[in-house]
């Protein structure tokens, strides 16, 4: 893999995630992500092109709108930073086809999304994960496993109606048992989404990695930041990390547990 190819992801990721900035800030207030012009939320001056160039412009203007002087959120670079970066994971991961393509475009774009709004707003737009799935099932009959088409199918519904069903069945437990909401339908259509991307055995990974650094950080968050055990923490974060994992570890995980299991059982 070549350092031009690795430059040029990395490039237009930072282009993409200043269009994902515009996404994780309008969508949670149903607003168009087309109409407006990109413009300052402090005065509203429309943002001038040679200020809304990723990260070159936010230290430019030092973290400033040029107008009216207010703080630009330090989301912005982190979104398109974030954003470049994982476009050349992908691409290094993937190299330069189809995959690629559809990976970071159908999955690990929509993910940073995800993750930001829920971190924010405490909810996983549908508008997002619900389109995921048929995302999922058009990328799975293009890539997926299996040489029939047929089998490519089931392998996406299986997976959603794993994904769904599995995270549905534990929301449902845990608010009979506790009189109370802890898993949101949100984070259950998103894991059908990573159904039909990855089948029944990646979504089990999935949740596993999620739960895993769900812990971490609630372990963290206690015993460093002094967080009581009601503190509430979104789990789509997690759950879009541990699909990010998968999506660049899956069959290195996969293979090492299924090694694993077998040196146990014998």
């Amino acid at each position: 893999m070549g350092d031009t190819l690795l430059l040029a992801a990395f490039a237009f990721g930072l282009i993409l995630g200043s269009f994902l900035n515009v996404c994780i800030f309008r969508l949670p207030y149903e607003e168009s992500i087309v109409k407006p012009r990109s413009h300052c939320r402090g005065c509203g001056a429309q943002i001038s092109w040679y200020d809304n160039i990723p990260l070159f412009s936010y230290l430019w203007l030092k973290g400033a709108c040029r107008y009216c002087h207010e703080s630009i959120p330090l989301q912005y670079p982190l979104v398109e930073a974030v954003t470049g970066v994982l476009s050349a994971g992908t691409l290094y991961k993937f190299g330069y086809s189809t995959s690629y393509l559809l990976y970071f475009l159908l999955l690990v774009a929509p993910l940073i999304v995800i993750a930001f709004i829920d971190l924010e707003h405490r909810i996983i737009p549908n508008v997002i994960s619900i389109p995921g799935i048929g995302a999922g099932i058009l990328t799975t009959s293009l890539l997926g496993p299996g040489l029939h088409p047929v089998d490519r199918l089931l392998f996406s519904l299986i997976g959603i109606a794993t994904g769904g069903g599995a995270l549905f069945l534990v929301s449902w437990l845990y608010e009979k048992l506790r009189g109370q909401e802890g898993i949101g339908m949100g984070d259950v259509k998103l894991a059908a989404m990573f159904g039909a991307f990855f089948g029944w055995k990646g979504v089990f990974v999935i949740l596993m990695l999620s739960s895993l650094l769900g812990s971490l950080v609630g372990i963290f968050l206690m015993v460093v930041l002094k967080k009581g055990l009601k503190y509430a923490v979104p789990f789509g974060p997690f759950l879009a990390g541990g699909a990010l994992i998968y999506l660049f570890y899956g069959n290195a995980l996969l293979s090492w547990y299924l090694g694993y299991a077998t040196h146990v059982h014998n």
